[in-house]
């Protein structure tokens, strides 16, 4: 679009971004708002932020090219592959695109993974007696009615992963995603699973004191509610540790198309990745800011220890989950 400042000039006469599904509490979307808002004086709208990456689009195909469409999405990046095999996407390259590993983008540019995390446990240590730290605990008494999901699988990249967890701790696979549905059923039958989605409220008012989600929600929870008297414990469980990233992408129809691209690049920008960093989650251009000196080694050094290297399955291996996930989710949870 000629360049930055040419970009920049666009964005600030279009004066306006839409986005959906982003609470002030995920991944330091607050501050990263806020952020660019101060930066460019432009004005960022928020719809149903408690939304989920397939709300999001459904949102691209329904409304078309319409004023009312959201300029950007923020998916799971399986979502954003789905994305992109209908033909929604814009491609854009950030200036930081070369950096980002090439495992975490679109080879065409359509979508690029932003920041990840890890599967976690989150707990209420006083409405739980024993605070569960595996996917194991989760099945024992002290958890009746208690283990709650962000969301369904079906619609949510966070459940979806907590599915993928499950599966790896029980004897599953990246090729095998079923005992992970097994595991939910189970839960169910015991009596432990809450079928009210996870939120800061529910976690604040005890409705859903067991929350299976990203180690980078659960520990901002933590911090969030200390002084509310929530005494919120994290254990990332080692049965089924599972890693993902969150993809961002442009709406091919996106009505503040400089806007959505200024977007792109404030997030990707060290600004924006260090905005990640300080509330735990991990910025996929967080090796790369290590060599160049521009990553906030304070806040990186708060990241939770993990054992191993991440891996992460093929783009077939996520298709094929996806699929047996949302054929198979109404029915573990049935009844």
């Amino acid at each position: 679009m000629g360049g930055m400042r040419a970009l920049i000039a666009a964005a600030k006469r279009e004066g306006a971004l839409t986005t959906m599904a982003l609470p002030q509490d995920w991944a330091n979307y607050g501050g990263l708002i806020s952020g660019f808002e101060k930066k460019y004086g432009i004005t960022v709208t928020v719809e149903e932020p408690l939304g989920h990456s397939e709300d999001e689009i459904d949102a691209l195909r329904n409304r078309g090219n319409g004023p009312s469409a959201p300029d950007v999405i923020d998916v799971g990046d399986t979502f954003a592959r789905k994305a992109a095999a209908q033909n929604l996407l814009a491609p854009y390259k950030v200036a930081a695109y070369d950096a980002i590993p090439d495992h975490q983008k679109d080879a065409k540019a359509r979508w690029s993974n932003n920041y990840g995390g890890y599967i976690s446990i989150g707990c209420d240590a006083n409405r739980v007696g024993a605070c569960p730290e595996t996917f194991a605990d989760l099945l024992k008494p002290g958890a009746t009615g208690k283990v709650a999901l962000e969301g369904d699988p079906p619609r949510s990249a966070t459940a979806f992963a907590s599915v993928y967890a499950a599966a790896l701790a029980n004897n599953g696979s990246f090729d095998n995603v079923q005992p992970g549905l097994d595991f939910f059923a189970e839960l169910k039958n015991r009596g432990n699973f809450n079928p009210v989605h996870s939120t800061s409220a529910t976690v604040a008012s005890g409705r859903t004191p067991i929350s299976i989600n990203w180690d980078y929600i659960n520990l901002h929870y933590a911090e969030e509610l200390r002084d509310k008297g929530v005494n919120w414990q994290v254990s990332i469980p080692f049965d089924g540790t599972f890693a993902q990233y969150y993809a961002l992408a442009v709406n091919k129809n996106a009505p503040h198309p400089a806007t959505a691209r200024l977007w792109q690049e404030y997030l990707f920008s060290p600004e924006g990745q260090n905005l990640r960093l300080r509330t735990y989650a991990r910025p996929v251009l967080m090796d790369a800011m290590r060599q160049d000196g521009t990553l906030d080694k304070t806040a990186a050094a708060r990241l939770p220890t993990v054992e191993g290297t991440p891996q992460f399955p093929t783009d077939a291996q996520l298709e094929q989950a996806k699929a047996t996930v949302t054929q198979g989710w109404p029915k573990a949870v049935s009844g």
